[in-house]
Order: C-alpha cells, then sequence, then structure tokens
C-alpha cells in the first residue's frame, strides 16, 4: 500500500513540475497581442553578443523587438497590406523564401547520400594541380615559449643536441601540446607568428634547422627553428588541401544532384502536359534565336 502511494504521489509531482515549468515562461515584453519571451529573445541573439553580456544583448534585443512590433502595428493602421504594390512584394518575398527553404531541404535531404572518397580527391588533385600554386612562401617551424632564460637555453641546447621535439617542449615549454601540434604543419610565412614580429622576422632570415636568437617577449623566452620551407610557385601538399577539396567536390555533387531533381519536376510536368509556352515577342526578332532559347530553358 505504502509503495502505491508513493507510485501515484511521484506522477502527481512530475506532472506539476511540468506544468509550473510550461507556466513560469519569463516575459520580457509585449506590444498588444504580441509577446516576447526570455527564450524567445536568447534564441535570436548571437552567442558572441550573448557571452560578451547577457544583460546588455537582452536589453538591446527587446528594444529592437519592441521597435519592429511598433511598426509592424503602424503598417496595420496605415493598411499597406491594402495597397497592391505592397502586397506584390509581400507575395515576391514570400515566393522568394519559399524558393530557398525549398533549396535548403532538398540539400539537407540529398546530403546524407553524397560520400566522397579519398581516391576521389586525389584524383581531382592530380587532374587540376595546376591551379593549386603557392601565391606566397610557406614555412614550417619550431617555436619554443620558455618560462625562463634557463629553459630557452636548455631546450635549445638539447635541440641542437639532436634530442627530439615532443621530448623538448613537454620539458621546456609552455603550451607544450599546442607547440608540438603547431611544428606539423606549414603557415604562410606572413602570417606566421605575426603576433611577434622578431620571430616572424627570424622565419624570413634564418636558413632551414638553423635556430634563432632567444627573445623576451612579455616576460616569456622565445625561439623558433626553421624546419621546411616551400617557395612561390610550387606546388601545396595534398595533405593542406584535402579538407578544401572535399569540401568543394560535395558542394559540386549537391549542385549537380539539386539542378538533378529541378530537371525532374520539369519532365515530369512537361510529361503531364502541365506547362505551356506562347511566342508573343515581336515580329522583327530572331524567331530561331527565340526558339532555342525557349527550348533550352526546358
Amino acid at each position: 500500500m505504502t509503495l502505491r502511494l508513493l507510485f501515484y504521489f511521484l506522477i502527481f509531482f512530475g506532472i506539476a513540475c511540468e506544468n509550473s515549468q510550461q507556466k513560469e515562461e519569463i516575459i520580457l515584453a509585449e506590444v498588444n497581442d504580441a509577446v516576447l519571451t526570455l527564450q524567445d529573445a536568447k534564441s535570436n541573439i548571437s552567442a558572441s553578443e550573448f557571452n560578451e553580456d547577457s544583460i546588455a544583448a537582452y536589453n538591446s534585443y527587446k528594444n529592437r523587438w519592441i521597435e519592429r512590433q511598433l511598426i509592424l502595428e503602424e503598417t496595420k493602421r496605415l493598411k499597406l497590406l491594402d495597397s497592391p504594390d505592397v502586397q506584390r512584394k509581400v507575395d515576391r518575398a514570400k515566393e522568394e523564401m519559399l524558393l530557398i527553404s525549398f533549396q535548403e531541404a532538398i540539400l539537407s535531404k540529398l546530403e546524407s547520400d553524397i560520400i566522397i572518397s579519398d581516391q576521389e580527391v586525389r584524383n581531382y588533385y592530380q587532374t587540376n594541380k595546376d591551379k593549386f600554386i603557392l601565391d606566397e612562401r610557406y614555412v614550417r617551424f619550431r617555436h619554443l615559449i620558455a618560462a625562463t632564460l634557463s629553459d630557452a637555453e636548455n631546450a635549445r641546447r638539447d635541440l641542437m643536441r639532436g634530442i627530439s621535439w615532443e621530448n623538448v617542449a613537454r620539458q621546456y615549454s609552455l603550451q607544450s601540446d599546442l607547440v608540438i601540434s603547431n611544428a606539423s604543419r606549414f603557415w604562410p610565412e606572413s602570417s606566421a607568428l605575426k603576433e611577434f614580429d622578431t620571430l616572424n622576422r627570424y622565419l624570413r632570415l634564418i636558413g632551414v634547422s638553423e635556430i634563432s636568437l632567444i627573445e623576451n617577449i612579455n616576460d616569456q623566452y622565445h625561439f623558433v627553428q626553421l624546419l621546411e620551407s616551400k617557395a612561390v610557385g610550387e606546388h601545396p601538399d595534398l595533405d593542406w588541401l584535402l579538407d578544401q577539396i572535399e569540401n568543394w567536390l560535395i558542394l559540386e555533387k549537391k549542385r549537380i544532384a539539386y539542378n538533378t531533381y529541378v530537371k525532374n519536376l520539369y519532365l515530369a510536368a512537361e510529361a503531364n502536359n502541365e506547362i505551356h509556352t506562347y511566342n508573343v515577342l515581336p515580329n522583327n526578332t530572331n524567331t530561331e534565336l527565340v526558339s532555342d532559347t525557349l527550348n533550352s530553358n526546358q
């Protein structure tokens, strides 16, 4: 009996909590029948603006929302929708929104069926290799950030003795995971450590395998070692481009699939005799050209 009562109590408590949550929706503002809730406001505020100052973001959006509702109310008073010109614009805007929503829905549906293999990416790269040319020098380098001059000197000495970069970075460098990861990729020379002008200049001047002098920057001790460079006009490694090429191929397959979908709509409508075209152009128009144009659009 006690267990049964407890069971009914839990059910009642759960329903009460659910109803309470639904009723406790926080309202930020009302303009006549229009209501702005806290959740509606938050869903329309960008993450960056909200994270910077959530209170200011809510107030700013609330004020914009109130102004928008007042303007919409005024359009009703002015009976703007009764204007044929305004109604045409509204209808056109609805059509454009429907077309955009249709395209998004079809592309979303097609996306799950699009698969790009590594071989497709490699074939595309080889076929279009001449299009992938470096327009500036690229460099791969090591950047050590030490808390003390002694650590920087020891790290520099160990690298010159042939101790692995990973071991040196983990023993002496701040942000060791980051500097180890960054040393595995190429960077455009213009943006390589651009926040440190002195280090960027070293990367432009030192030769491969050379290590720069140690520099004290904001009470931290830095040096760089150049590992590789690629000159202007060289081809980038395929690994740099894998994600970019894959995205291009996905977009291209989406474009083809979408156009095929629309073409099939046209063919189906044509087969059902739903499309009728009329030649109402002036007599001095090039009839053959017009015919070709109309046919090409079918």
